[in-house]
């Protein structure tokens, strides 16, 4: 299991760049942003851009705008980024590595408080200010410290080992990078990031362009 059917899925992945775009805006000393800017950042139309800050309580002022400190609010509550996370890190290869350098994950409430593998050339190193312990110490590790997510960064074909760990370690949500489908129980909530499908629709987007191009070249 681990799917859990969530509303307004696309708004909700939209919601992180609405909020870096008005965290831009507020270091720049903009207090007041309207639809219309909005829209053009976002490459959509100003009913989309109000049916997707709706979800987050706010409304905006009719010939006027958002208050962008009061929406930047609204949007860290609803996506619970006000309320700091910790999470466990498994796989301290170039992926793994590369998530624990992000610190971008701070002001989205994240902090990736450990790291674990299974190579011994990792283990007792640190990685970006974290230690990498040895997986097999993970569920004892993840339970001790009372962590609740859990990050998968390993090869497909450990990843469900992995799960496993975690699930026996008390740990409740899985950010799973391996692109392989996870057996968890019910209680358990798994979101699995395909980096290849973004790949595939930008790969699929630029044939059609491309071939768009060339029809309409024919055509001339």
């Amino acid at each position: 299991m681990g799917n859990v059917k969530v509303q307004k899925l696309p708004t909700i992945r939209r919601l992180p760049t609405y909020l870096y775009k008005l965290s831009e805006m507020r270091k720049a000393g903009v207090s007041i942003v309207a639809t219309p800017e909005l829209a053009r950042y976002m490459n959509l139309g100003e009913i989309v851009i109000r049916k997707d800050l709706a979800v987050t309580g706010v409304t905006g002022q009719p010939g006027v705008g958002y208050k962008v400190k009061e929406l930047i609010e609204a949007i860290k509550s609803y996506l619970n980024w006000d309320n700091s996370s910790e999470a466990v890190l498994v796989g301290a290869g170039s992926l793994g590595s590369a998530l624990l350098g992000y610190e971008g994950f701070e002001e989205y409430g994240l902090r990736i408080i450990a790291a674990f593998d299974a190579s011994p050339d990792k283990i007792g190193t640190e990685v970006h200010g974290r230690t990498v312990f040895d997986v097999e110490r993970l569920s004892e590790l993840a339970r001790r410290l009372q962590v609740r997510m859990g990050i998968i960064c390993v090869p497909a074909a450990h990843a469900q080992e992995v799960a496993d760990r975690m699930v026996a370690g008390g740990i409740r949500a899985i950010w799973n990078f391996a692109n392989v489908s996870l057996s968890v129980p019910d209680d358990v909530i798994v979101q699995r990031e395909v980096i290849a499908g973004g790949l595939a629709v930008l790969s699929v987007k630029m044939n059609r362009k491309l071939a768009g191009e060339e029809d309409a070249g024919q055509l001339g």
